[in-house]
Order: structure tokens, then sequence, then C-alpha cells
């Protein structure tokens, strides 16, 4: 199987699942999604990982991280995990609350990336059930409310852009450009093409004096992410459906199309 010959980067694939509360995206890695949505993240139980610096829980037999050690965690390379799957909670004390029911299910999503029931629970008060292989190339991540993957992804995109057109001075010495948030509002207009899966590409950007506009493509629910990028490389010769455009003046986000 051919892979990684392509930068992650680069674009970003999302196919939203409302009935089951998830959403599976290419291109978006960890770090990424931890510095968004810091201030939401409590603990971690790890459920599949390589990281050889955790906490141990002895009523679940599962490693944890807490809030305290998030930061050295987001520095790690958990793409080269293979597996790095996890699900956040509040206290210490809610693991050894936990039922064999309720562990035997978290076994399972880790295990095969699929839930037996909803994957949130009470006593753990968890927002978020975060299964990936070869972090940021396929993630499937349980949202107990979407405004946090609302918000996680108007922070990620701005700095995927920071981060990957980085522009030249006058001076001829290269400058990290900063951009604001997009809305969750602006971004839930994208919620029709988000069910059927949707590219957007950082890598196409137009970019003229007073605006840079990002295509996006319907693209289809895949989870084969080689068949997503050869999907996208075909796709991306034609017109968009949609644009993210940043307007340069008023520093502001508007959506056109859909």
């Amino acid at each position: 199987m051919k892979k990684r010959n392509h930068n992650i980067r680069d674009i970003i694939y999302i196919h939203l699942n409302e009935r089951e509360q998830y959403v599976v995206t290419y291109g978006i890695e960890f770090a990424e999604f931890a510095q968004a949505l810091f201030e939401s993240i409590n603990n971690l139980l790890l459920l599949k990982h390589r990281y050889d610096d955790a906490d141990f829980n002895m009523h679940t037999l599962h490693e944890y991280i807490s809030k305290d050690k998030l930061r050295k965690l987001m520095d790690k390379d958990v793409y080269g995990y293979g597996d790095f799957c996890w699900i956040d909670f509040e206290e210490e004390e809610d693991l050894n609350e936990l039922s064999g029911q309720a562990i035997a299910e978290l076994l399972y999503i880790g295990h095969l990336k699929e839930h037996l029931k909803p994957p949130f629970y009470n006593n753990l008060s968890n927002r978020f059930v975060y299964l990936a292989h070869d972090d940021g190339w396929f993630n499937k991540t349980y949202y107990r409310d979407f405004d946090d993957f609302f918000h996680m992804l108007g922070d990620v995109i701005p700095e995927k852009m920071a981060n990957t057109k980085v522009e030249k001075s006058l001076l001829g010495l290269k400058k990290k450009k900063t951009y604001p948030p997009i809305s969750n509002d602006i971004l839930r207009t994208l919620k029709p093409l988000m069910r059927e899966g949707v590219v957007l590409s950082i890598k196409d950007i137009d970019q003229s004096r007073t605006k840079i506009e990002i295509p996006i493509w319907p693209i289809g629910d895949l989870t084969d992410m080689d068949e997503m990028y050869e999907e996208y490389e075909y796709i991306a010769k034609t017109p968009c459906s949609a644009k993210l455009v940043f307007d340069k003046k008023l520093r502001e986000w508007k959506m056109y199309g859909q």
C-alpha cells in the first residue's frame, strides 16, 4: 500500500456523521487538535499508544496522562505510534468507578475504532474519544458537542495557512502571517458538504492582493485515505463547489458557494 508520499498538512478531509456523533478526518494532527481545544481537554485515558511517560491506573489497567503533562505529549511524534487512541476524563477517581462493561466497551472501541454504544460516560464526563491510525492520516473522533469540532477546525485552518504560506518581508526575511479564527457559524454552513465528505485544500489556495481563497470540493464518504487522496488529485482539476475567503483588508472570513 503506497502511503505518506504527500504532505499531511496541506489538505483536510472531513466526513461528519452527526447521528453517530463522530467525524473522520485526514490532515489534522493531535498537536493541532489539542492546541485548539486545550481548555476543554482534561486528563487522557490511553487506549492505544506507545507513549513511555504515562501514569498507570490499576482499576482499568490502562495508562493515562494528567492534564499537567498534556503539553509534553503534544510535543511527541504520535504519528509514529501507529494506533493512537484515547478518551478524556475529569478525575482519576472516576476511572475507578468504571464498570467492567464500560471497560470492555473502551477496549473494543480502542481496538476496532467502532463503538458498541455511544461512547460518552457520565462518570467520566468525557467530551471526546480520539481514535487515530497514523495520526493525521486517519482520525475518527467522537464529539459530545459538535461546537468543539467547529471551534477546533476554525483554529486549525488559519494555523495551517500560517505554517504553510510563509511570506517574505521587504528585507527578504521569512515572516509567519497570522490569521484570525474562523467562526463556528461560518463553518456550520459547510455541514451539508461535510455530511457527504469534503476536502478543503490549503495546497490550492488562490491569493490576490485583497483576499485569500481556500477551495472546497465534495468528495464522498471514504475511509481509505490513499483512495481519498487520489480522488482529491482528480477533483482538484475541476471547479470547486465552495470557497472559504479571507478578506485581507477587513481581516474577516466569509463562505461562498455550497
